[in-house]
């Protein structure tokens, strides 16, 4: 993330943002976590998704907006907006064996 370096981002646990094909998702860093109502598409010809967010900053409610790119190599690079706070561009790697976190 551009404004925390790794060990401020897994603080809590491995920091990590996870899609379901439901149109859901969920992310975590630091001692933020949150759920995640996603709406696909594509930009310049790669897959692109825009969510809005729910959940906690160091247990305080906390909500916001983001967005994700899918590159060729499968990583994701985005933006994750705190309302009325602050905000972040991230990239994030596929993580080993399934590309899901804890192996799901």
């Amino acid at each position: 993330m551009d404004q925390w370096d790794q060990d401020a981002i897994d603080l809590v646990e491995p920091g990590f943002i996870e899609f379901a094909r439901n149109g859901t998702g969920e992310f975590g860093f630091i001692a933020v976590n949150g759920g995640m109502d996603c709406r696909w598409s594509e930009r310049d010809g790669r897959p692109f998704v825009e969510f809005t967010w729910e959940g906690n900053d160091e247990m305080d409610q906390a909500s916001g907006r983001g967005w994700a790119v899918l590159a060729e190599d499968g990583t994701l690079t985005g933006h994750l907006f705190f309302h009325l706070g602050e905000d972040s561009g991230f990239r994030a790697t596929p993580f080993p064996g399934t590309g899901a976190r804890g192996g799901r």
